[in-house]
């Protein structure tokens, strides 16, 4: 990347983080809003000019893609398709920040997108509903995450809390003081921030804490991890869980909290999440290309393009705040990718 193009992306991600997420995000000179009718292809539309003799792209490639999922994804997805429009200014991307279950279910498997960003692999229900819309998704890692607990930089008693603390908070039977959650702690109540029930991280939280707990309704519930930032570090008492990227770019604002989960307290980090110390909170993150619309050269060469860009430390970790993927990891999802774009085309 050049300095030019990081600048660039380095500012686009700070207004990307300041900006409302839910919503859509549109790339070069699209109107931030997109048409809830579906084309049955996967949601792309345009075509692709250009192709060389050889089969490559000769650089005049045109249409739309259309982005749906993960706000944990989100920044990166988005700063992955202005990369891409950098090279393709006649491709229009817009990107909607969903959440991973409210994008499968209300605009991928519905094949009114061509992409759905997950930060947990799909669900076999909603495998299913895309096969009876004739959407075959196929799972491409991008990235790793450490998902992280945070609270107020004014809480001055706990740096650290178990797995169990964790579900003591926010799982389904939760406790309402501090004090509930060890003797020490001030006899005040929990204000909780958290993802909602269409957000993959609410979904990985959960999974983490044991289904069988589930989830607390006590707490504000939000696909906008901005609101989460902005609600934890408004008030002494409350916490809030949200992906690394988030708390990467509100240091200032919010203090993340060190997990322990048998083996002493681990800070999230990049460098824990990718030796795999940060258990249970590191997870894979993911997009999911329907298969039938990479047979559009334009959205084909685009999944390319964020497979390659997944191993961009300057992007992925540096500026957005994720672990790259390893080249070997890329090449599994190349080859991956190649045999779905040679099957649709």
């Amino acid at each position: 990347m050049t300095r030019k193009t990081l600048q660039d992306a380095v500012s686009r991600r700070k207004f990307l983080m300041t900006s409302g997420a839910i919503g859509t995000i549109g790339i070069a000179g699209c109107t931030g809003e997109s048409s809830d009718g579906g084309s049955g292809d996967g949601g792309s539309s345009g075509g692709s000019e250009g192709t060389s003799e050889d089969g490559g792209s000769s650089g005049s490639l045109s249409g739309t893609i259309e982005i749906s999922g993960s706000s944990t994804v989100y920044p990166l997805a988005t700063a992955v398709s202005e990369l891409f429009r950098e090279e393709h200014p006649d491709v229009k991307i817009n990107v909607r920040s969903t959440g991973s279950g409210g994008g499968f279910n209300n605009f991928f498997c519905k094949g009114q997108t061509s992409f759905n960003n997950a930060s947990r692999p799909i669900k076999e229900e909603e495998t299913q509903m895309c096969g009876n819309n004739n959407v075959e998704p196929v799972e491409l890692k991008v990235a790793t995450d450490a998902l992280t607990i945070a609270v107020n930089p004014e809480n001055d008693f706990v740096d650290c809390l178990t797995v169990e603390e964790i579900s003591m908070i926010f799982g389904g039977d939760s406790v309402e003081k501090w004090s509930d959650v060890r003797e020490e702690f001030p006899d005040e109540e929990i204000e909780r921030y958290g993802a909602a029930e269409t957000s993959g991280t609410f979904d990985y939280l959960t999974e983490v804490m044991g289904e069988e707990a589930g989830h607390t309704d006590d707490y504000q519930a939000t696909e906008d991890d901005n609101t989460i930032i902005q609600g934890v570090s408004g008030s002494e008492y409350a916490i809030g869980y949200f992906g690394f990227a988030y708390y990467s770019k509100n240091k200032d604002r919010v203090k993340a909290l060190k997990i322990d989960n048998g083996d002493g307290c681990i800070a999230p980090t990049l460098e824990n999440a990718k030796s795999g110390k940060y258990t249970p909170l590191a997870r894979p993150l993911f997009t999911y290309p329907a298969k039938s619309a990479l047979a559009e050269e334009h959205i084909a060469e685009f999944a390319k393009f964020f497979v390659e860009k997944s191993t961009d430390k300057s992007l992925v970790a540096d500026t957005i705040g994720y672990v790259p993927n390893s080249e070997e990891e890329k090449k599994q999802m190349m080859s991956k990718l190649e045999e779905a774009i040679s099957s649709a085309q």
